[in-house]
C-alpha cells in the first residue's frame, strides 16, 4: 500500500523547527503498520534532519554551527541578487538533505526516544515550505490484522 500527502509548513524564520508530529499524523492517516515513511522536502534553501529533540541547546548549537560554517556576505559569492542569506541557505542545505525515510514501526514512526524531525529553515525571511510524505508499506489490513 502507498499513501500520500502534502504538509505546508510556514516556519517564523531561520533555525530548526520541529515537523515530527505533522509527519506523525500521516503516518497514522495511511493505516499502514509497517514499512517506511519518506519525507522530501520541495525546495533547495532550507532541509531537513533528524536531531536531539529532548534539550533545545543541542538545536542552537547545530544552527550556530551551520552559520559559521556558511556565512553571510562572503565576498566571492556570486548568487546574491536574493539578499546576503540566500547563498549560504543553499550552502546550508547542499551540506544537509532534502529528504529523510523512517521506518513505521507498529504504524507509528519508528524513531529513537530522543530523535526528532527538523525541517532546517536556513533563510530569515522563509515562504511556505512544501513537503510531500510518502508512507509505503503493509496496512492492517493487509497483514491479516498482525503487526
Amino acid at each position: 500500500m502507498i499513501h500520500q500527502s502534502e504538509i505546508r509548513v510556514t516556519p517564523a524564520g531561520a533555525g530548526l523547527h520541529g515537523i515530527t508530529e505533522p509527519v506523525e499524523r500521516v503516518v497514522a492517516q495511511s493505516g499502514i503498520v509497517t514499512g517506511l515513511c519518506h519525507v522530501f522536502l520541495r525546495h533547495t534553501s532550507a532541509s531537513l534532519l533528524i536531531q536531539e529533540n529532548a534539550d533545545p541547546s543541542a538545536r542552537r548549537d547545530l544552527e550556530e554551527a551551520f552559520a559559521r560554517l556558511a556565512r553571510e556576505n562572503e565576498p566571492w559569492y556570486t548568487h546574491t541578487s536574493e539578499g546576503p542569506d540566500d547563498m549560504p541557505s543553499h550552502v546550508r542545505a547542499a551540506l544537509t538533505s532534502t529528504s529523510e525515510t523512517i521506518p513505521v514501526v507498529g504504524g507509528r514512526l519508528g524513531l529513537g526516544t530522543w530523535q526528532g524531525i527538523y525541517l532546517f529553515e536556513h533563510r530569515r525571511h522563509p515562504s511556505t515550505r512544501r513537503l510531500i510524505v510518502t508512507v509505503t508499506g503493509i496496512a492492517l489490513a493487509e497483514s491479516g490484522g498482525v503487526s
